[in-house]
């Protein structure tokens, strides 16, 4: 990772954590409250170069969800809690992943890092995304960030996300991850920021949201 790109990793996340933690602190207190369960899900996802760490989020499903379902999500799975689905509108289950930042397993812009299972599924092309540090955030992100929606329109939504989803993200991944700067990453983290706060797309750093008439058969 650039020195310049880990700085802003490093000063961003130590401060990010020291605004949100009141938010963080409510959040732990209202996933307690709600059904007693563990306030974080931790899952293994593969890393730079292909070494595995363990993803930090709040957790947004019911207990041991997990084991009782598909490592994909839909707007409509049935595992997500009532508090889970606000804090997944919001963003806000991710933010535990400044922790991941701070140790250098993450980055704030960076392809975002799969389960091995899905790992194993890349094509030799795409195994060149494992080159680069995961993040919170890029242009795939942006681009899907009604993924969950997607999928809830597919009948087989684990396997519209391995044929088609997935390459598409890292097609998208790799277009940017191989020409970002710090200012391009600059940008965008404030066009993240904005289609979550203002929820609204930020047109000049992302393509349009995905509909599920792209992956018809036959479709390009």
């Amino acid at each position: 990772m650039r020195p310049a790109k880990r700085g802003l990793d490093l000063v961003g996340a130590a401060a990010a954590l020291l605004l949100a933690a009141p938010v963080m602190a409510a959040i732990a207190l209202l996933l307690r409250l709600s059904d007693g369960g563990p306030v974080f899900f931790r899952q293994v996802r593969v890393g730079r170069h292909g070494v595995p760490f363990r993803i930090w989020k709040f957790r947004t499903m019911t207990a041991g969800a997990e084991r009782a379902g598909p490592e994909v999500t839909a707007v409509n799975d049935r595992r997500i809690t009532p508090l889970g689905a606000r804090l997944r509108r919001l963003k806000l289950d991710e933010l535990p992943q400044l922790f991941n930042i701070l140790a250098g397993e993450m980055s704030f812009v960076g392809p975002r890092p799969e389960v091995p299972r899905f790992v194993a599924a890349y094509t030799p092309a795409e195994q060149e995304l494992l080159a680069y540090t995961p993040g919170l955030t890029d242009p795939a992100s942006l681009a899907y960030r009604r993924e969950a929606e997607l999928l809830a329109a597919a009948p087989d939504p684990e396997r519209l996300y391995l044929d088609r989803i997935m390459h598409d993200k890292a097609r998208l991944s790799l277009e940017y991850a191989r020409r970002a700067t710090l200012g391009s990453d600059i940008r965008m983290i404030a066009g993240t920021v904005r289609a979550i706060v203002l929820r609204q797309a930020a047109a000049d750093l992302a393509p349009p949201s995905p509909t599920l008439d792209r992956f018809s058969p036959g479709a390009p």
